[in-house]
C-alpha cells in the first residue's frame, strides 16, 4: 500500500501516472512479460503494483455453452478471432474476462439485464488490475429490430441510449379509453401528458459522443453483411415493410433498453415513441435490448473519478430477431416460435464481428492518434 504523505503537485502527478503505467504513453509500447505475470498474480479487485492497459473493452452480454469451440453467444467469436487467449480472474462479476497482451484488447461477458451489465462494468473499471482509462468500450450484442427500420442480420450504430424500465403501469385492461397505452413515465399524469422530458432525472437517457458514433458509421456503412436464404425467406414474409425486405446492413439508429423481453406491434409502436420521447424528438427507435443503460450509467460513474472516458463509448447492436410479427401472425405466436432459435441469431454474430472489428482496427492501427484524441 501506499502511505499517504504529503507531496508536491508534480511528485503525485508523477507517482500517478507511475502507478498507472506512464499514462497515454504506456499504451502504445509493448506489453512487458513481467508486467503481465505481476498482474495475473495480483488478487481480484485488490491492490496491484501493475496495471494492464487496455486500449479497447468489447463488452458482450452472454455466452451459450463453452467459451469457444461450440454454438457461440455474443462473446465465442471475439475471443476466438482477437485472440484473448489470456485468461484473467473476475470473480466480482459473471464471468471472467479474457486478454490479448499484443493488441490490449480485453472481452468482458456482464450476463444478461441491465443489473448485471451495469456491476460488472463498474467492477472492472475499478479493479487496480486494468487500467481503462483510456479505453474505448464498444458494446456489441444481438437485439430485437424494428421491421420499419431494418431487417435482421443488420447492424446498427447508437446515438442515444434510452431506458424502458423507469416508469408507471397500469394493466391495459384497466386504462382510460383514450390512453394510446398503460405504460408513462415517472412524473407525468399520463402517457398524453406533454411536459417536456428530463433524462438527467433517474438517467432515462444517455446520449453518445455523436461525433464517435458518426465515423464508426462512416467507416462501416458500406461493408457487406452476412446473408443467407433463411433470411431472405423470414425477412420476405414482411410484406409492406421495405427496409425490413432489405439484405443486412449498416445503418444508425437508437436503443432501447429493457429488462423485459417484450414483442408486438403496439409494444413497437409504444418504443418509438418512447424513444421520441426521451430524446425530444431526435431520436429514432432502431434496436430494443437490455444492458445499456446499465452499462453506460456505470461508465459515467467510472469517468467521474478519471477511471473511464465516455466520450469513447460505442453502442453496436445487430438485428436476432423482429421486434414485431410479420403481417397476419399473431405477437404470441411469433413470439413463441423465435424463442426456439432466433432467425437472425448466426448472422446478427457475424455481422456484430464484421462491423465491430473494423472499427478495433483502426482505432489500434492509429493508436498515436485515437489514444490521445476520439475519432472526429
Amino acid at each position: 500500500m501506499l502511505q499517504a504523505r504529503p507531496r508536491s503537485g508534480l511528485a503525485a502527478l508523477a507517482l500517478f501516472c507511475l502507478v498507472l503505467g506512464g499514462g497515454v504513453n504506456a499504451f502504445a509500447r509493448p506489453l512487458a512479460p513481467s508486467r503481465l505475470a505481476t498482474v495475473l498474480a495480483c488478487k481480484p479487485a485488490a491492490p496491484c503494483a501493475q496495471s494492464l492497459p487496455v486500449k479497447v473493452v468489447i463488452v458482450t452480454m452472454f455466452e451459450i455453452g463453452k467459451d469457444s469451440g461450440d454454438a457461440p453467444g455474443e462473446f465465442q467469436l471475439w475471443k476466438e478471432r482477437r485472440h484473448l487467449d489470456t485468461r484473467i480472474a473476475f470473480p466480482q462479476s459473471h464471468h471472467d474476462v479474457f486478454y490479448n497482451p499484443q493488441s490490449g484488447v480485453l472481452g468482458i461477458v456482464t450476463g444478461m439485464g441491465s443489473i448485471r451489465s451495469a456491476t460488472a462494468t463498474l467492477a472492472l473499471g475499478l479493479d487496480p488490475r486494468f487500467d481503462v482509462s483510456h479505453a474505448y468500450w464498444l458494446v456489441a450484442g444481438i437485439a430485437g429490430i424494428d421491421p420499419h427500420h431494418a431487417s435482421i442480420g443488420s447492424a446498427a450504430w447508437a446515438h442515444y441510449l434510452v431506458d424502458g424500465d423507469l416508469a408507471h403501469e397500469i394493466d391495459a385492461r384497466e386504462i382510460p379509453q383514450d390512453w394510446k397505452s398503460g405504460y408513462f413515465p415517472l412524473h407525468r399524469k399520463g402517457p398524453g401528458d406533454p411536459t417536456p422530458a428530463d433524462p438527467a432525472i433517474n438517467g432515462e437517457m444517455f446520449e453518445l459522443n455523436p461525433a464517435l458514433a458518426d465515423w464508426a458509421f462512416r467507416l462501416t456503412r458500406d461493408i457487406a453483411l452476412p446473408d443467407d436464404p433463411g433470411l431472405t425467406a423470414e425477412r420476405a414474409r414482411y410484406a409492406g415493410f421495405p427496409m425490413a425486405q432489405r439484405p443486412p446492413f449498416v445503418l444508425k439508429g437508437d436503443q432501447l433498453a429493457a429488462m423485459t423481453f417484450w414483442h408486438g406491434a403496439r409494444m413497437t409502436d409504444w418504443a418509438n415513441d418512447w424513444v421520441k420521447f426521451w430524446t425530444h424528438g431526435k431520436g429514432e427507435f432502431v434496436t430494443s435490448a437490455m444492458e445499456e443503460t446499465g452499462t453506460m450509467q456505470s461508465i459515467e460513474y467510472l469517468a467521474a473519478v478519471g477511471r473511464a472516458d465516455r466520450n469513447r463509448v460505442m453502442v453496436l447492436r445487430a438485428g436476432s430477431n423482429f421486434t414485431m410479427p410479420p403481417p397476419g401472425v399473431g405477437a404470441a405466436e411469433y413470439l413463441l416460435r423465435e424463442n426456439q432459435g432466433y432467425s437472425g441469431m448466426h448472422a446478427a454474430l457475424e455481422s456484430l464481428y464484421t462491423v465491430g472489428s473494423k472499427v478495433i482496427d483502426e482505432l489500434l492501427a492509429h493508436w498515436d492518434r485515437y489514444g490521445r484524441t476520439p475519432p472526429q
